[in-house]
């Protein structure tokens, strides 16, 4: 039985019978609101409602919650509440517990704050398993503390456990196997009275010699009401680095706040800086609040001078110098902070940046302030910012973000095609643009640096990443490195990950948790290694890519498998040695911890390996200790600490945060603004591939009658997939875009929409069927996981029997890669969408016609699931629709004849080029809708302009593939030689234009 929190009562007591119970077990099932989890199926405990009455003072009929459990990494229970209810007057948390005496140390933990259950900070406590039997915990709110290995997205981020907006509370049961009972879990005894909160206006005033800092002490209630009483807040400098006298005159007084003081009223006082004329390191002046009835911050502000004078700080002067002035000034423990990422969330306190000297932070996905806005993301970051401001040498931060497909973590940002869907658009160009609007906005929000591109070449279509993957043809990936430009060019340090060979990891070889492939092995030659998967990472250190991120995945070359982080040869011999990467190498989430061995090994096989900066991403103190006794004990060379933190801090150096660490906010206004979204809702309608269009259904007309079903039709989350607003994604409204539905609904007269198929089907002139995947993202999308397959659902499957079966039909498949779609022979079109971001109308632009159907296959569509994996090049290459494929709707007489105007006023061989189009181009070469009527004559045109654009400098990829296109028509006419159809797009994307021409006029014969 759940009993809901009633206001407290005014009486210093309460009698047994009042306590507020959160959870008695009464009922017969497990109680609304009362659920287990785990990381996987087997480590998520049974929860049964059993006879309970050993308990002490238990009556007869007592029922208590049983907790089975079998736990790989984490698992546990939870009860959440509906509505947050007011703990602030009870003294603190109880419950029963039937132990088995394990020994084993259990936590619990508070969820206080924050927009739900899912978004609350969490304050954690804990108890010893040590007795076999009953026994009551009881632990008062003053001893619980944050949690610092985890705190969830969107929650706040305060440190403080108010208690006022409590939603419910968690068991986090120990990775063994076991069983647990519980009962009457409640709050106990009457809270003392809590004192007034002292805070200031910032926990950190830089100011220059010379000048002033003004101190603002505001006073808040516990409960919002004003002062019942006088109170006196005494001030005071105390005593840091700076010199009283010398660098500041020292300040001391009082402030005072009389009776009926409305709770956030504030008072100031100022300290005067002086001038000592010499140049030198950041020096604090901490400022000490107290008084009766008051509690002071958890913290004391600090005034800091600012380091001045110095060479690092003169940015007249090459960055190399500044580099090595600053190098020669930092500590071994300053060094290693500087080599430490940590999550936000994971700060114990703020301040820790500063006392750890952390060089770097980080939002995982869906670790976001609250609320989720550009502007409060940019106080966040700020925030954060100001904390190295305390250190001596004032080294800023490098935040952090993984914007994947757009600022994808932020409400109401411009949320772009998945890489899949902008290898689909075949754009280079289109995709240097996506990354310098994802830069803006990133930028615009304070944040430096982005966790991307993947350049992962995906070769598994069961791989839970695979949407984060431009193409299973490294050739193509290659092309599309061109939004590292897009993003460097614009403020924003691009990360080249997952190096090296994520997307090739074999199916079954994974031993993360349930997953089947992600994090698994890849198992190649050498030759292989190089040719598929480490040539994208080439072509981004050829473009100047400022960090690389290794994959949580091995490499087998034939001796066994080596955790990509612990090896050596890749990371320094290969990346930093023949590559000539002069950038630096991070980690991804935790994943040193993934190494054999204890921690001390990971952490010294990591950093020689080629590691420069690890993502803790929780435990900072631990690393930092770790490495500094692995450094003095010799075990990790001075020299190999020099060279990581020389790499990171000239990142820092050339983005100019020393000069400006704090965000822009001039560009807040252009998040998520129209221009933004107008070049999503391109890239959304070149990537859409037209798979099959029998009777050219497609394009519909506008004035058609149109009945639109299916799971995928109204759901922006559905169509942003994974890594947008939290990692996995999640179905639903989740952020400002169009969806499908309603962007047909702009473009067609007339729409009936029934998600199942279920509403009248007569009077339609035609279907549109949305259908596909839900968001997941990493292994959670893995094939074979939990029972997942490339299969749609039964209720996608029914809709489009349903309407396909009732008129001419179209399917649109929104998926991150190519699925089973069973018989076709009924439906007129499909359509793969991928997953095109917030900008639905980008899908409804071709369908209706105002743009052309010209995207392309980036990974092959499979005809069976036993084909998989099946990637072009294949000896055995027999899909539904293979690797390059493409129907297109525009006249292929007009596309040749805009290219060939466009190569007119380029170099001499682009001129050649549209020299020798020209003859093809008469009259009598075309049938009346464009088409091509003499396949020779046009086809020699075009492999004579293939070869002069190979040798061309000003001739741009979309002019190439352009002339290329007229040949693949052809091809695609017939449904001949798939095998050369999917060659001759690799050839394409690889510059050698000539033989695609051959290969595309030999599958067309």
């Amino acid at each position: 039985m759940l009993v809901p929190l009633l206001a407290a009562p005014s009486a210093p007591a309460r009698a047994a019978a009042d306590l507020p119970v959160l959870a008695d077990f009464e009922s017969g099932a497990v109680p609304a609101g009362v659920y287990a989890w785990g990381n996987d199926a087997a480590s998520t405990p049974t929860l049964t409602i059993e006879p309970g009455a050993a308990r002490p003072g238990a009556p007869a009929t007592n029922r208590v919650l049983r907790s089975g459990y079998a736990i790989s990494q984490w698992g546990g229970w939870s009860q959440d509440l509906t509505a947050t209810q007011d703990w602030s007057p009870y003294e603190g948390f109880s419950f029963w517990v039937n132990g088995e005496g394990s020994g084993r140390r259990i936590f619990f933990e508070i969820k206080d704050g924050g927009s739900g259950p899912g978004a609350a900070e969490l304050f954690e406590s804990s108890f010893t398993d040590d007795t076999a039997g009953w026994r009551q915990v009881k632990v008062p709110f003053t001893d619980f503390t944050r949690r610092v290995d985890y705190q969830p997205g969107g929650a706040p981020a305060d440190g403080e456990l108010d208690l006022l907006a409590m939603w419910g509370y968690g068991m986090r049961l120990p990775t063994a196997a076991g069983s647990l009972e519980w009962d009457q879990v409640e709050l106990y005894g009457t809270a003392p009275p809590r004192p007034a909160r002292l805070s200031t206006d910032r926990p950190v005033y830089p100011v220059g010699e010379r000048s002033e800092a003004k101190v603002s002490v505001t006073v808040t209630t516990a409960t919002g009401a004003p002062l019942a009483d006088g109170l006196t807040v005494a001030y005071r400098t105390g005593s840091g680095t700076a010199t009283p006298g010398t660098d500041y005159l020292p300040a001391e007084g009082t402030l005072t706040f009389p009776a009926g003081t409305a709770s956030g009223s504030s008072r100031s006082f100022t300290v005067k800086i002086l001038k000592d004329g010499a140049n030198e390191v950041a020096e604090t002046i901490p400022v000490e609040l107290s008084g009766a009835g008051v509690r002071p911050p958890a913290e004391a502000p600090v005034i800091v001078i600012d380091a001045h004078g110095l060479p690092y700080l003169d940015a007249r002067r090459p960055v190399r110098e500044r580099v090595a002035d600053l190098l020669g000034r930092m500590t071994p423990e300053e060094k290693i902070g500087q080599m430490t990422q940590a999550e936000r969330m994971a700060l114990a306190r703020q301040s820790d940046i500063a006392a750890y000297g952390l060089g770097s932070l980080l939002s995982g996905g869906g670790s976001t302030p609250t609320p989720n806005t550009p502007r409060a993301w940019a106080d966040m970051v700020d925030a954060f910012q100001l904390q190295t401001r305390r250190t001596r040498l004032q080294v800023p931060l490098i935040y952090g973000v993984d914007a994947v497909h757009g600022h994808n973590n932020v409400v109401g940002t411009t949320i772009f095609p998945h890489n899949v869907g902008l290898g689909a658009a075949r754009d280079p160009d289109l995709t240097e643009k996506a990354g310098e609007v994802t830069a803006r906005e990133v930028r615009a929000t304070g944040v430096p640096w982005n966790f991307a591109p993947c350049l992962c070449v995906s070769r598994d279509d069961r791989w839970g990443r695979a949407y984060e993957s431009f193409s299973e043809d490294p050739a193509l990936v290659n092309r599309m490195a061109t939004v590292i430009d897009g993003l460097q060019d614009n403020g924003v340090l691009a990360t080249a990950k997952h190096y090296a060979g994520d997307g090739g990891t074999v199916y079954g070889s994974s031993t993360t948790g349930d997953y089947t492939i992600d994090q698994g092995v890849t198992k190649v030659t050498r030759k292989e290694l190089e040719e598929i998967h480490l040539a994208p990472f080439a072509e981004a250190v050829r473009r100047g890519v400022a960090t690389v991120m290794p994959s949580f995945s091995s490499v087998d070359l034939g001796a066994g498998p080596v955790k990509m982080h612990a090896h050596r040869e890749l990371l320094t011999d290969v990346l930093k040695g023949r590559l000539g990467f002069k950038g630096f190498v991070v980690t991804d989430w935790q994943a040193i911890d993934q190494i054999p061995g204890d921690y001390a090994s990971d952490v010294r096989t990591s950093i020689t390996a080629g590691i420069d900066m690890v993502m803790v991403p929780y435990a900072y103190p631990e690393f930092t200790a770790t490495l500094k006794a692995e450094v003095e004990a010799g075990r990790v060379p001075m020299s190999r600490v020099d060279d990581a933190v020389a790499r990171i801090l000239t990142a820092k150096f050339r983005l100019g945060l020393f000069e400006h660490p704090y965000a822009d906010r001039a560009h807040l206004g252009d998040v998520g603004s129209a221009a933004h979204r107008a070049v999503a809702r391109t890239a959304a309608a070149k990537s859409q591939v037209l798979l099959k269009n029998d009777g050219r259904l497609l394009p519909l007309s506008r004035t058609s009658k149109v009945y639109v079903a299916g799971s995928n039709a109204d759901d922006i989350g559905n169509q942003s997939g994974g890594w947008t607003i939290t990692w996995q994604g999640s179905s639903g409204p989740i952020t400002p875009g169009t969806t499908i539905l309603q962007a047909i609904r702009g473009r067609a007269a007339s729409v009936t929409y029934s998600p199942d198929a279920s509403a009248g089907l007569a009077g339609h002139d035609v279907g549109v069927v949305v259908v596909g995947e839900t968001p997941y993202a990493e292994g959670f999308g893995d094939v074979g996981r939990q029972g997942r397959t490339l299969e749609l659902s039964a209720a996608d499957r029914a809709a489009v029997d349903r309407v396909c079966g009732a008129m001419k039909c179209v399917v649109l498949v929104v998926s991150g890669r190519p699925m089973l779609l069973g018989d076709l022979s009924g439906v007129e079109a499909v359509v793969a969408a991928w997953l095109p971001g917030t900008e639905g109308d980008g899908v409804a632009d071709p369908l209706f016609g105002a743009v052309p159907y010209t995207g392309r296959l980036p990974f092959t569509w499979f005809r069976t699931a036993a084909q998989i994996p099946i990637n072009v090049g294949d000896a055995a290459y027999d899909p539904l629709f293979p690797y390059g494929w493409g129907l297109r709707t525009d006249p292929a007489r007009d596309r040749l004849r805009a290219a060939r105007d466009r190569l007119a006023s380029g170099d001499g061989p682009a001129r050649a080029a549209a020299a020798a189009l020209t003859p093809a181009l008469a009259g009598r070469n075309w049938n009346g809708d464009g088409s091509v009527r003499d396949a020779r004559a046009v086809l020699a045109a075009v492999g004579t302009a293939a070869t002069l654009l190979e040798r061309s400098r000003t001739a741009a990829f979309a002019q190439s593939d352009a002339v290329v296109s007229v040949a693949r028509d052809l091809a695609q006419s017939g449904g001949r030689r798939p095998d050369l159809q999917a060659t001759a797009d690799h050839e394409l994307a690889a510059g050698h234009l000539r033989k695609a021409v051959d290969l595309l006029a030999q599958a067309a014969r």
